[in-house]
């Protein structure tokens, strides 16, 4: 069943959820994601996910259960446990404002990196799966073979891909399995909760799960290294989250050879996704997506056995 096929279902299951259909309400439905890998809708202060088809009942419940019992640092769900729709898992949750992508210098990035810390010190529970993170950059990197194989841009995105570890590909276990991590952390994953004025928490618990803390911090890291993020931001956020007492970089040493596989991995994942959808809308690469792709091109020229590969 496609995205599209699930939305009028999921859309009158969080009418239900919301409030009683006997209260007169006046609220828009409004759709925040509609993809293949998950469609999500607003009404009113509710928030309703039909996640992926493909997602463990298991693992789901446990991913909820973390972020039922980390309320200080994840948007706890409404429903501890998810409902079936149409073969889908659908998950509630309050709607809290995320973080305005049009003012990008008043970004939380003191706030995010210290959630993420806080989250890393969090004891997983037994069972919980491993985190998604190599696992989605093996799926752009799939993607992108699917969508753009011929691509001029493609063969140095693949020479830098095989630089990577075993693991960062997920083709191996990955040799951290007890910390806690997010999985995909970007500042859309930030939302204020209540409203406008109460403090940040992280959303999406999709990915969550135990595995190298160091890719929490990786896309941030990423952009830095590419030009991407202004040198004061990343040390606003690398500062605060060494503040917190965050486990995965030294407190005072240099930060960079536990950085550097997550943060490459990062931006052969990113290169990935924007060539194939670059290609999939029929429209050349931007300039972001070019020095993305160019950083690609200048790993895929170092022997994989070396790291450090971004510079300090």
């Amino acid at each position: 069943m496609t995205a599209a096929d699930v939305l009028p279902a999921l859309t009158a299951k969080l009418r239900t959820a919301a409030h009683s259909e006997a209260t007169p309400c006046t609220h828009p439905d409004t759709v925040l994601a509609e993809r293949a890998d998950g469609t999500v809708v607003r009404h009113a202060d509710t928030v309703a996910k039909a996640h992926a088809p493909d997602t463990d009942a298991t693992a789901l419940a446990l991913r909820l259960a973390v972020a039922t019992t980390n309320p200080d640092t994840l948007l706890a769900p409404l429903h501890p446990t998810p409902a079936p729709l149409h073969g889908r898992l659908v998950t509630f949750w309050p709607y809290g404002t995320p973080v305005d992508p049009e003012t990008p210098e008043n970004a939380p990035w003191e706030a995010a990196a210290t959630l993420l810390a806080h989250l890393h010190n969090a004891p997983p529970p037994p069972g919980l799966p491993a985190m998604r993170g190599p696992a989605k950059a093996a799926q752009a990197i799939a993607r992108l073979l699917t969508a753009a194989p011929t691509h001029a841009a493609t063969a140095p995105v693949l020479r830098a891909w095989h630089t990577l570890p075993a693991w960062a590909r997920a083709e191996a276990p990955m040799p951290d399995t007890a910390t806690l991590c997010h999985g995909d952390l970007h500042l859309g994953q930030l939302v204020r909760h209540p409203a406008t004025t109460g403090p940040w928490r992280l959303i999406d618990v999709d990915d969550l799960g135990v595995g190298v803390p160091a890719w929490d911090l990786a896309r941030p890291a990423a952009w830095y290294a590419c030009g991407l993020l202004p040198p004061d931001q990343w040390i606003r956020f690398l500062t605060a989250y060494r503040q917190a007492n965050g486990p995965a970089v030294p407190a005072h040493d240099d930060p960079w050879p536990v950085l550097d596989v997550p943060a490459r991995a990062l931006t052969v994942q990113t290169a990935a996704l924007a060539i194939a959808k670059s290609t999939a809308a029929g429209r050349p690469l931007d300039d972001v997506q070019q020095a993305v792709i160019d950083a690609c091109d200048r790993m895929g020229g170092i022997p994989p056995e070396l790291v450090n590969v971004f510079p300090k």
